[in-house]
């Protein structure tokens, strides 16, 4: 009987689809809703953890860098790319296990340090000249 009920609920006099039940469409709005917050809260909360956070710092002629994520899992495999002042690329390659790279100072100048961790998370970090040439 209630399956009755529900075909005459939804079928006009004359055969034709009415339009959903007012209480389905608040119940689609709501769900599309929920799922659009969700979406949001989501991606939102996955930037904040794989935020990349990248260190450099120059000693005995040699430039250290150590990248992790802010929940500290360290970027394994990342790519670090080295520009000089002018964004020449001077040094590319790959951090270790332990997110850790080196590399020889390829020159005396303000050195922008980037780390590529993949999947969009980058960063990047500074060494003034003035620090580089302290460090040769």
């Amino acid at each position: 009987m209630k399956s009755q009920r529900m075909h005459q609920d939804i079928v006009s006099p004359n055969g034709s689809m009415n339009v959903i039940f007012c209480h389905e469409k608040w119940r689609i709005m709501t769900l599309l809703l929920v799922g659009s917050i969700m979406v949001l809260f989501l991606s939102g909360s996955d930037a904040w953890a794989h935020k990349v956070n990248l260190f450099a710092y120059v000693e005995s002629g040699m430039v250290y860098t150590e990248s992790y994520f802010a929940d500290g899992k360290k970027v394994e495999i990342g790519t670090i790319s080295v520009y000089d002042r002018e964004g020449t690329q001077l040094v590319q390659g790959k951090t270790d296990h332990e997110g850790l790279f080196q590399f020889p100072i390829p020159k005396v100048d303000d050195l922008k340090i980037v780390i590529d961790a993949g999947m969009g998370h980058k960063s990047d970090v500074i060494l003034k000249r003035k620090e580089v040439e302290e460090g040769k």
